[in-house]
């Protein structure tokens, strides 16, 4: 008795064939995939590394220039402030003097006169008319020409200008630190998918090699995902 020969199956098309021979091929080859994980961590690690030496050096920069303005910035206030002193003991002065005029004493006047030339400058002088404007029309509450706010603009006003440079320097300070510390936390993520590459690299079991790749792969994409928030600075 003879047996009827089984059908041929169907065969697949040369493309077809070829495709699925290629991708077999590549994902099939843990070794391929593994050098070619390999080299892009590897060049991702060496530009984050290189952009966080890049803004630890905008940071120290920052906040050298912040020291120096806070310097600048505490002269500016001593100056002031010394002549501020000035001008109170001067306007006591001239209210003593003024107090001997108003008594009829003949050489206060004179005194007064010279005084008045000789230590008051011409923005104190100017606070000094104003505020005695202020006083002649509002008897009732005493108004000091060194409360005056034009007057104390040109005292401290040079120094609130450098106060609040070397406060925005300081805070640029800790934006540019703050970045640079993000981009050490992913050079240390893309140095543990790194080690977890190479050990798959050399370890026998396909699946222990797949499961190392898949996580050191996701460590990858998680730290590059970092990278990817932080502006690339060059200079």
């Amino acid at each position: 008795m003879s047996s009827t020969p089984a059908p041929a199956p169907a065969s697949e098309s040369p493309t077809e064939g070829a495709e699925k021979t290629g991708l077999r091929g590549f994902f099939g080859n843990a070794e391929l995939l593994i050098v070619i994980l390999l080299g892009i961590v590897s060049v991702a690690t060496a530009w984050v590394s290189f952009q966080a030496a890049l803004y630890d050096g905008q940071t120290a920069k920052a906040l050298s220039l912040s020291q120096s303005t806070t310097a600048e910035a505490e002269s500016l206030y001593l100056e002031g402030n010394q002549e501020y002193v000035q001008d109170s003991q001067t306007l006591a002065r001239l209210t003593e003097l003024q107090a001997q005029i108003d008594a009829g004493d003949p050489i206060a006047a004179e005194v007064y006169d010279a005084l008045y030339f000789v230590a008051v400058s011409e923005h104190f002088g100017a606070a000094i008319e104003r505020t005695d404007a202020i006083n002649a029309a509002d008897t009732e509450f005493y108004t000091s020409p060194l409360d005056d706010e034009e007057y104390q603009s040109v005292l401290f006003g040079a120094y609130a200008e450098k106060s609040d440079e070397a406060v925005a320097l300081i805070a640029e300070a800790d934006e540019l630190d703050g970045r640079g510390d993000w981009l050490t936390l992913t050079t240390v993520l893309m140095a543990i998918s790194l080690f977890l590459l190479g050990v798959a690299a050399v370890v026998r079991s396909r699946r222990v090699q797949y499961s190392l790749i898949v996580i050191g792969s996701a460590i990858f994409v998680f730290a590059a995902a970092i990278m990817l928030t932080i502006p690339v600075t060059w200079v």
